[in-house]
């Protein structure tokens, strides 16, 4: 048609009942809007983590329609989420994409119960996925925890305010239906984290989340002696690269020996009157009051890991918001790639420096790359800080139950028998060398832990069901996540 010659139509009246209410008045109502069917994907988020309630409540109203064959694109499912079982169980749900698991439901997908497969993603993989399309969802539910009448969501305000909804964001874009499940239904908008023209539906509830659930176990520093100690050598090593100065960016990881490095970096940032650029990630209080203290300008936060952290982002200009696109996705401008270090755990690292956070020793799934892949690939530092064995179970290993970070990425690991560098990374040695930081092989740092207790059998996956995938920041699969007997 030509846009330039069009007919003048006389007395036109748009239809003003296309002005459609978005909030709904229970499940019933909305699963009849949705066309909710078999075989349909929906998404959740995990912010309020191990107090979440809104992954359970959709979940079970699902259930009881009869509705099967769901693939659930959760970001991460906590052990909250063990109701869910019974539905993978039943074939309710077939089918897992998600970037951290722990909890019930993890040891029944390691022990078979899924029909399907689990697909383990990085942060930032799901984020890609989703935005370009690799992923697709039908219905994104988004836990609000303030949400105005015209589907303006807030992270700031509500009962569960969580501070930040990074991980919706990619959610809210692509879904086909986008749904926000409040508790806390406001007038007016207030400081909108997803904006209405991505909402389509609204539907209150009696309480979306305990916000105390938003810290847990793994979000807690370290008291143990052992850990403190690896914390300290950590930092020593951070300094004798020499990029420990004004202008450092900066993320750790959530473990409770990653989190005591961050403790012992601002004493020294301090004695040295050292001001960084900015810290990222998952963001803890301890991040927020070196912001406060001077020791950064600014903080980047795709989830508050604490409810310090989610408070202090309501005011404080220099604390902010992200989507996980942009914090880690695989592109030249995500936050990840101007990082100076990162410091992160391992459930098992190999000779080649391969990192497995996605299962334990005994092959049950008990985490998730998380940032883990995303931010080892874009530091110019990766650091993983680990005690060399517990309870007579080896961190190195001739080859890792799962791979969920390349050991190409991944550059130093600290134990606290000694400290091991990636024959990769020949300028951190120097650096090392020149600061007279003692270091070895891993393979010499592997002998060491060997002599204390024995060396771990290889483990044989040959006849064992392949239940899922660990897939890489871009894409590729780059291991086999294997059923338990």
């Amino acid at each position: 048609m030509d846009y330039f010659n069009r007919e003048v139509i006389n007395n036109y009246a748009p239809d003003k009942s296309a002005k459609e209410n978005k909030i709904v008045e229970g499940f019933d109502e909305l699963f009849d809007k949705l066309d909710l069917k078999d075989g349909m994907s929906i998404s959740f988020h995990h912010h309020l983590r191990n107090g979440d309630y809104v992954l359970n409540q959709v979940m079970e109203e699902i259930h009881k329609r009869g509705i099967k064959d769901i693939t659930l694109v959760a970001s991460s499912l906590f052990p909250i989420n063990s109701p869910l079982i019974p539905m993978i169980e039943d074939g309710t749900i077939t089918n897992i994409i998600t970037s951290y698991m722990s909890g019930d439901v993890a040891r029944a997908i390691s022990k078979g119960a899924l029909k399907g497969k689990v697909v383990m993603q990085s942060h930032g993989g799901r984020a890609r996925a989703i935005m370009s399309g690799d992923v697709k969802i039908d219905i994104a539910f988004i836990a609000s925890p303030a949400c105005d009448k015209r589907g303006n969501i807030s992270a700031t305000e509500g009962n569960a305010f969580c501070g930040v909804l990074g991980y919706a964001y990619a959610d809210s874009i692509m879904a086909a239906k986008v749904v926000a499940v409040t508790d806390t239904l406001l007038e007016y908008e207030s400081k909108t984290e997803i904006p209405s023209e991505r909402v389509d539906y609204i539907i209150k509830v009696d309480s979306i989340g305990d916000p105390n659930g938003i810290i847990s176990g793994t979000t807690r520093i370290t008291k143990d002696p052992v850990g403190l100690r690896i914390a300290q050598k950590a930092v020593e090593v951070m300094v004798a690269t020499g990029l420990v100065k004004n202008g450092l960016c900066y993320q750790s990881g959530a473990g409770g020996a990653s989190l005591a490095v961050t403790k012992f970096l601002a004493d020294y940032m301090k004695e040295h009157n050292i001001v960084g650029e900015f810290a990222s990630g998952g963001v803890t209080g301890d991040l927020v009051n070196m912001m406060k203290y001077g020791l950064f300008n600014r903080i980047y936060d795709v989830q508050c890991f604490d409810l310090v952290s989610a408070e202090n982002i309501k005011d404080d200009k220099r604390h902010i918001s992200m989507s996980a696109e942009k914090y880690a996705s695989p592109n030249k401008d995500a936050i990840v790639n101007s990082l100076d270090f990162v410091i992160l755990g391992a459930t098992e690292i190999d000779t080649d420096f391969n990192v497995n956070v996605i299962s334990g020793h005994d092959g049950i799934i008990m985490g998730g790359s998380g940032g883990h892949q995303d931010t080892a690939f874009g530091a110019k530092v990766s650091i993983i800080v680990s005690k060399l064995f517990q309870s007579r179970i080896p961190t190195i290993v001739d080859r890792v139950g799962v791979i969920t970070t390349p050991g190409s990425t991944v550059d130093i690991l600290v134990t606290e028998r000694g400290v091991a560098v990636n024959c990769r990374r020949s300028d951190l040695k120097e650096a090392l060398d020149k600061a007279g930081v003692s270091y070895m092989s891993i393979e010499e740092l592997k002998k060491i832990q060997d002599s204390f207790i024995g060396e771990a059998k290889v483990k044989d996956n040959s006849d064992r069901r392949v239940i899922g995938y660990s897939e890489y920041r871009d894409g590729t699969i780059i291991d086999n996540i294997y059923e338990v007997k």
